[in-house]
């Protein structure tokens, strides 16, 4: 994906990662910018302290469907109200 996004595109994407508090959405930001700028799967996983599987399935998922936002975002509580507290 070496400089495929657009200065455009860049800016956006800067923008989003400073306004975004979820940290595995900043990570999937990261990971499209630095792919971008030439920096290798192996490179982009170890500065995040990701592997490089994970790195690559960011970069597929924005290049596909321009997705940040993870899937997943965990599950609702098994406790009630009374033990949440």
């Amino acid at each position: 994906m070496k400089k495929k996004l657009s200065t455009n595109q860049r800016t956006k994407l800067i923008a989003e990662h400073r306004k975004e508090r979820e940290g595995r959405v900043r990570d999937r930001i990261k990971a499209v910018l630095l792919i971008d700028e030439g920096y290798s799967y192996k490179e982009v996983a170890k500065i995040l302290l990701l592997d490089d599987e994970t790195i690559r399935r960011y970069v597929e998922d924005y290049k596909r469907e321009q997705k940040l936002n993870p899937e997943h975002l965990g599950s609702e509580s098994a406790l009630d109200e009374a033990e949440a507290q």
